[in-house]
């Protein structure tokens, strides 16, 4: 390879880092506005996968870019194809309702391994239904480090000051990557999966610090600057954390109209002239997702649908997660973030 190769080949994975780095900032911000956003209610949980939801939104706006009906009908079809390796299908709305409702929760069922059962709800389409835009992302990993079921017992989980709940919480002590944030006196533990390649990061506030503190203080660059693995201690700790499922379900109209999307969802004012010659709107965006962590690892799986109408101790360290903590699946190379949630309550 010459020099002037090397120096194109060198040029193009800068280019492409960059790229990748912008794509996690953006998500990684959408992320945690979506948490705070959801959890409003300090006291439940909240579970979502922004990969999800950014994915379903961004084959929507590629429709709605500003030219012409003809050129960019098609131009739709190829780049969801290329990006999100999504395909077009054909369903009849008009006469065949729930066939066609059914068929896609089948789609959804299929690729969540059966996690989301119904993303669609029984009249959450009708004849004025145009475009259903479905994404669905599913993950189960192993801890690199299992933790042993005889270890797990029941626990007290401290919901509140004056609340507690049982709790089955599993124990583990081995050596993991650990951190203490001070400006918002909180722990952060990384468990990784098989190959390290993901993690689950854990933030567990002290017992005197609200949850909602932390997320006020939480942007998308102190979440990377906090969660640098070559800043963090290696070090053994006594690992509780309680063995949990969660199955959320967000109808996400009000949640992006907060967030400044408006005109998607008003007929007259949204232009998805890119997919469609017929005025077309956001009529629905439907957000689906579920979580499991065991001894064995963890598996979670989200879907998404936009629908459019015409219309510190000095021994071991302890790191107890036995009141509410914001927990994040994430890829260790990239900052990109898969799924992020709370749990406030068994």
């Amino acid at each position: 390879m010459s020099s002037r190769q090397r120096g194109n080949f060198n040029h193009k994975l800068a280019f492409k880092s960059a790229i990748m780095d912008i794509l996690a900032e953006a998500n990684g911000t959408f992320a945690l506005n979506l948490l705070k956003t959801l959890g409003k209610d300090n006291s439940k949980n909240v579970f979502f996968s922004p990969m999800s939801m950014s994915c379903a939104l961004a084959m929507v706006y590629m429709g709605a870019k500003g030219n012409t009906a003809a050129q960019m009908a098609q131009s739709f079809r190829d780049s969801c194809q290329k990006f999100y390796q999504a395909e077009m299908e054909e369903l009849d709305f008009i006469s065949a309702v729930e066939k066609s409702r059914k068929h896609i929760n089948s789609w959804v069922a299929e690729k969540t391994e059966g996690k989301i059962a119904e993303l669609l709800s029984p009249g959450s389409v009708d004849p004025l239904t145009r475009l259903v835009l479905v994404n669905a992302v599913y993950f189960k990993g192993n801890w690199n480090e299992q933790f042993d079921k005889e270890n797990t017992e029941e626990r007290r989980f401290k919901v509140s000051k004056n609340e507690e709940k049982p709790v089955q919480m599993m124990f583990m002590q081995s050596t993991f990557k650990k951190t203490y944030i001070g400006e918002i006196f909180t722990q952060i533990l990384v468990l990784p999966y098989v190959g390290k390649e993901l993690n689950m990061i854990i933030m567990l506030p002290d017992e005197t610090t609200d949850l909602r503190t932390v997320e006020k203080e939480l942007t998308y660059e102190k979440f990377v600057e906090w969660t640098r693995l070559d800043m963090m201690d290696e070090e053994k700790v006594e690992v509780s954390l309680p063995r949990f499922k969660l199955e959320e379900s967000y109808d996400m109209e009000s949640v992006l109209c907060s967030l400044g999307m408006t005109d998607a969802f008003e007929l007259g004012k949204a232009d998805f002239s890119g997919m469609s010659k017929a005025d077309l709107c956001l009529s629905k965006v439907v957000h689906k997702s579920f979580v499991e962590v065991n001894e064995e690892g963890t598996e979670a799986a989200a879907a998404t649908a936009a629908i459019m109408m015409m219309r510190c101790a000095r021994f071991v360290p302890r790191f107890c997660a036995d009141h509410p903590f914001l927990f994040f699946i994430q890829h260790s190379k990239t900052n990109g973030i898969l799924f992020c949630g709370r749990f406030s309550s068994p």
